[in-house]
């Protein structure tokens, strides 16, 4: 009976010692006593005396009427801020910008930059089992089901979505999201946006959450979402490279307007670089192009003259 005891007590307080753990990793440490300060008056200087220069450089900015009082003492964490990891080639972030949002530009001519995103999307909400509650391209929304939350070292073996960084992440939980796609006039940069919509854990909803949490979630999201973009990215051009390197076949023809040419027979993205592959090796110096237009301008100069 006592070793059964003890068993339960080194269990319980195992489990205690992991909650205060993850507590600790995300608050301040040392005494929260500053909470009971109160602010002082300003210096009060007799107007028979002069009074001496003040300076405002260590001024506290006061607080907007939007900011949330409640987030002091343990009630804040103290955890990096979430960041958009602008992984994909040409893609940026605005700066200022406060929402989860990334600026997308065009890689591929073969379709349309918001088809891409989309498709990438889509893709990996299908490879993790997430469902689609409604998808429209024209207004350029994706809402998403619901998706467990789980955190990150769970990932890959259990499918979970994304890592949570607070006293409570081992606690599974559900969301769901909103993406917007907005395609800029000229149709070579897109705006991939998400927020969190809904979210449940235990009798925490999203309304629970402050603007701290609920950014860091989207932002997580967002992540993930540009590293999958990018992963596809990568295949796709080493798929490219490795036709690149294979030989062409190509054979005499004519061009529409009937003047001799060399048909390939190649995708044209493939033939492209190809061809100014080529052009080097013979000699020919290449110092402009249009690839809209298929243009190759380039000079020659016979070194044996």
């Amino acid at each position: 009976m006592n070793k059964k005891l003890a068993l339960v007590s080194g269990i319980a307080s195992l489990v205690l010692t992991a909650c205060a753990s993850q507590q600790e990793r995300v608050t301040a440490s040392g005494s929260y006593e500053y909470l009971k300060s109160k602010e002082r008056t300003q210096l009060q200087v007799p107007t028979d005396l002069d009074a001496p220069d003040f300076t405002s450089d260590y001024n506290i900015p006061a607080l907007q009427q939007s900011a949330d009082t409640t987030l002091v003492g343990r009630n804040l964490e103290v955890v990096p801020p979430a960041l958009v990891i602008p992984l994909v080639q040409g893609s940026h972030v605005e700066e200022g910008s406060k929402g989860a949002t990334v600026l997308l530009d065009q890689v591929r001519d073969n379709e349309t930059l918001d088809k891409t995103i989309w498709n990438s999307l889509i893709g990996y909400l299908e490879e993790r089992g997430i469902s689609v509650e409604n998808f429209s391209p024209e207004q350029g929304e994706l809402m998403t089901g619901w998706m467990n939350v789980a955190p990150a070292s769970t990932e890959e073996g259990n499918g979970g979505w994304f890592d949570w960084s607070s006293d409570e992440s081992e606690v599974a939980g559900k969301g769901r999201y909103k993406f917007d796609v907005e395609l800029k006039p000229h149709g070579r940069t897109a705006q991939l946006s998400v927020a969190l919509v809904d979210y449940e854990r235990g009798d925490k909803s999203v309304e629970d959450l402050n603007a701290m949490e609920k950014r860091r979630d989207e932002v997580m999201v967002l992540n993930r979402v540009i590293s999958h973009y990018e992963y596809l990215n990568q295949l796709e051009t080493n798929r490219r490279i490795a036709q690149i390197r294979q030989g062409l076949d190509m054979e005499m023809g004519f061009d529409d307007d009937g003047n001799p040419a060399f048909v390939l027979d190649a995708n044209y993205d493939i033939a492209w670089p190809r061809i100014q592959l080529v052009l080097r090796k013979l000699g020919f110096n290449v110092k402009d192009l249009d690839k809209s237009n298929g243009l190759i301008f380039v000079q020659y100069t016979d070194e044996q003259v």
